[in-house]
C-alpha cells in the first residue's frame, strides 16, 4: 500500500494519453508509483451474458485490488466523438460491476490529451463525472491541447505555461495523498 497508480484510458499501443501519464508519472516525488499500459490489458465487452457465463477474469480482479490498494490514481482519458474511449467506459463498467465501491475515497489526478485545440475537454468532463459517481475524488484535472506541438517524449510538455500549470496541478495531487 502507499502507491500511485497511473494508467491512460485508451488500449492503444501508440496512445498519447499513455505518453502524458508516463510522464507525469516521472514528476512524482516521495511515492512509488506503478504504471499500468492498458494496451496489455484486453476486457471483453461488458455484458450480462459474459459476466454470467465467465465471471470476472483474473485480470480485473488484479486491476481493482491495484486501485483500491494504491494511494492515488493518475488517469489521462482519451476522447472518441467528445466522450471517453468506449474501452474506457468498458473498464469502468467491468469494475462497477465486480465491486461498486472501487473508487471509494481515492484521491485522482484526471487528464485528457488529444492532438485537437480542445485537448479531449469533452472527454474530461465525462469521466470526471463518471469516476466521481463512484465516489472518486478528482483532486485536479489537466487537459493538454495540440499534444503533438505541446509535447515531446524526451522534454515532456514544451509549452511554458501549460508545462507551469501541469506542474501545480501535479503538486496539489501529491500534496493530497501526502
Amino acid at each position: 500500500m502507499g502507491y500511485v497508480l497511473a494508467f491512460a484510458g485508451s488500449n492503444s499501443s501508440t496512445s498519447i494519453n499513455y505518453k502524458l501519464v508516463k510522464f507525469t508519472s516521472s514528476l512524482i516525488n516521495g511515492h512509488e508509483v506503478w504504471l499500468r499500459d492498458m494496451a496489455n490489458s484486453p476486457f471483453p465487452m461488458y455484458s450480462e451474458d459474459v459476466e454470467k457465463d465467465s465471471g470476472f477474469s483474473n485480470s480485473l480482479v488484479e486491476f481493482k485490488n491495484e486501485i483500491r490498494n494504491a494511494k492515488g490514481l493518475i488517469i489521462s482519458v482519451n476522447e472518441h466523438n467528445s466522450y471517453p474511449s468506449a474501452y474506457f467506459k468498458n473498464v469502468i463498467d467491468w469494475l462497477s460491476r465486480l465491486d461498486a465501491q472501487f473508487l471509494v475515497n481515492k484521491k485522482i489526478l484526471l487528464m485528457s490529451t488529444s492532438n485537437g485545440g480542445r485537448g479531449a475537454i469533452g472527454a474530461l468532463e465525462v469521466a470526471e463525472k463518471m469516476l466521481t459517481r463512484f465516489k472518486g475524488e478528482v483532486v485536479e484535472t489537466f487537459s493538454l491541447p495540440k499534444f503533438g506541438e505541446n509535447f515531446d517524449e524526451e522534454k515532456g510538455i514544451t509549452n511554458a505555461d501549460l508545462a507551469k500549470i501541469h506542474a501545480e496541478k501535479v503538486a496539489s495531487f501529491v500534496n493530497s495523498i501526502s
